[in-house]
């Protein structure tokens, strides 16, 4: 995938630094960039640019952004003041466009490392619409990758800031430092959706043998998401209006698409979108590509942003413990007599499952076993390495369970120790088949079409149903009692009505993309972002104190704060968010 990479970088123009990329190293003058092999490592060099990331500030997994900021996962690590921009964000407490001091940590240097990624895909585009396709046979392929790639890296800057500039590639120097981020919510979610749409027009089905590029139906996935989140149509102070059912109608006949043409399927075992070996696998739509000892980096290109969340204790790591799962995200897996969610009293106080004895009094969804690290359950599928309380570095703080998904074990080839953190080289999955399903659930239900939705989220449901036996202890005993069910009318379920569709679906995304980063851009989509996190921090904060000063604040929260230094740079060019 990099068989050549340009390293971007950044110039002094301030702010605008991410804005106006010039490649350095191998291409050293304009005249280097005159053969389609120059010109096609350009492109190369964008994939690599939204893969560039470190845990600082990640725009690969959305741990910082979607899960701590959620219901599903607290801070971690060595103390509250442990990266304590990320204490300020989970508890929406002080945060400042400043960043309180912490510098690039955190959303400001997401903003400064997701511009340089659409930064190349800019370039690249110039650099392309030089060539002709006599003279370069994948240009058009190219062009639309850019476009795919661009769109990818400005959903992010909208899911994070909501108002940011658009640049694209025929702004020029003076240009950008005219370019503000006052264009409307709908316009800019037009220009994100225009550069799917241009992705979709000139890109084949598939690209055979190499998997990592984008295609026409991860476009069209890539466009229906955008299209989901735009038809939840948000007012100035981030209020849910409405739905708008001709966008929705566009998100099932893209997802229709990308459901017949039969090019991508559930993984047989959920486990295998967490390990090695399964890269660009049959579920997944589009990932960002990995490898490690290659020579194209220190260890590789390895994935860098989640290296915080390894445990300190743990055989062969040594840090540093951050991304430690909720109780309300563990109580949320519990389950009926009938094997359904437990909606209304799954985290009534005195009910929560904390010690083993819990997982085996209440029944609970098998997906439990694949997110959370549990005392005494086997960790990342090893029986023989139970989950133990001795790698938790606060457990009186942050409790006593442990992040899974985003971890490898050390003695995978995957695996890579650079300093005090560490690598992988598996892939990490931007769309998956399974996210491609919920979205098309979620977009016939708003439709008034529950019963289409319902088979959507049964297949879900009974994946999960079907108990992977990586999951199992020596003996070949489940470490939990497992009870789950599909959802059957007149059954398990009295009725199947639009209501019940929605919370079965919204229930169904939680427990399926469980500490993913999913979660918190949901809440906000769905315009129950301040309910919701009100509600769980009333418990939450008995539970562990140190959310004592947890409070989400309507119409502000729901985004990060423009950074400061930005508007600084522009001389106020940039508009602030409102409430800060």
């Amino acid at each position: 995938m990099y068989g050549l990479l340009i390293l971007a970088a950044l110039s002094s123009l301030g702010c605008k630094k991410y804005l106006d990329y010039k490649p350095q190293g191998a291409l050293s003058s304009q005249s280097d960039l005159a053969t389609p092999e120059a010109v096609d490592g350009l492109a190369t060099a964008a994939y690599a640019g939204i893969a560039n990331d470190w845990w600082d500030a990640p725009i690969t997994s959305n741990w910082e952004w979607g899960s701590i900021r959620s219901d599903d996962a607290f801070k971690g690590g060595g103390d509250i003041g442990d990266q304590g921009q990320l204490d300020r964000y989970e508890q929406f407490y002080l945060v400042s466009p400043d960043n309180n001091g912490f510098g690039d940590f955190g959303f400001p240097g997401a903003w400064i490392r997701a511009y340089a990624a659409v930064s190349r895909c800019n370039e690249a585009l110039r650099a392309l619409d030089k060539l002709t396709d006599a003279q370069f046979p994948k240009r058009t392929t190219r062009i639309a990758e850019m476009h795919f790639l661009r769109g990818h890296m400005y959903f992010l800057l909208k899911m994070l800031f909501r108002s940011v500039p658009w640049v694209d590639e025929t702004a020029t120097n003076d240009d950008i430092l005219k370019i503000d981020n006052t264009l409307s919510n709908d316009s800019l979610w037009l220009k994100i959706e225009g550069d799917f749409q241009a992705a979709i027009s000139n890109l084949p089905e598939k690209q055979p043998g190499e998997p990592g590029r984008a295609n026409q139906l991860s476009a069209k996935a890539y466009l229906a998401k955008a299209l989901l989140y735009h038809a939840y149509t948000q007012d100035a102070n981030y209020n849910v209006t409405g739905i708008d059912q001709a966008k929705m109608q566009q998100v099932v006949t893209l997802l229709n698409d990308v459901i017949n043409s039969t090019n991508y399927k559930l993984n047989t075992d959920f486990a295998y979108n967490f390990l090695d070996g399964h890269d660009n696998g049959p579920e997944s739509v589009f990932a960002i590509q990995y490898s490690i000892n290659d020579g194209t980096a220190i260890g590789g290109r390895l994935s860098m942003s989640t290296s915080l969340n390894y445990f300190a204790g743990a055989p062969q790591y040594g840090c540093c413990a951050f991304h430690v799962p909720s109780q309300n995200m563990v109580n949320a897996f519990k389950t009926d007599a009938n094997g359904l969610p437990e909606f209304d009293h799954f985290n009534d106080p005195g009910t929560e499952m904390k010690d083993s004895i819990d997982f085996w009094k209440n029944g609970v969804d098998p997906r439990i076993d694949h997110t959370i690290g549990i005392a005494g359950h086997p960790y990342k599928y090893d029986a023989a390495i139970p989950y133990d309380h001795s790698w938790e570095r606060l457990s009186g703080v942050y409790g006593g369970f442990g992040t899974m998904k985003e971890l490898q074990l050390a003695s995978c080839a995957c695996f890579k120790k650079l300093g005090p953190f560490y690598g992988t080289s598996v892939n990490m999955d931007v769309i998956r088949y399974d996210d491609v399903l919920l979205m098309q659930a979620e977009a016939y239900i708003q439709l008034d079409n529950p019963n289409a939705a319902l088979p959507l989220i049964n297949e879900i449901r009974t994946r999960a149903a079907a108990i992977s036996p990586l999951v199992k202890r020596l003996d070949g005993s489940n470490p939990s009692n497992y009870r789950i069910d599909v959802y059957k009318p007149g059954v398990n379920v009295p009725v199947w009505d639009k209501a019940t569709a929605f919370k079965a679906l919204q229930w169904e995304r939680r427990l399926e993309f469980a500490m993913e980063g999913y979660r918190f851009f949901d809440l906000v989509r769905w315009g129950i972002a301040d309910v919701t996190m009100n509600n769980y921090f009333a418990v939450e904060k008995v539970r562990h104190p140190f959310l004592v000063n947890a409070q989400f604040t309507k119409g502000k929260h729901e985004y990060f704060p423009i950074p400061q230094e930005q508007i600084v740079f522009t001389n106020g060019l940039y508009t602030q968010n409102k409430g800060y």
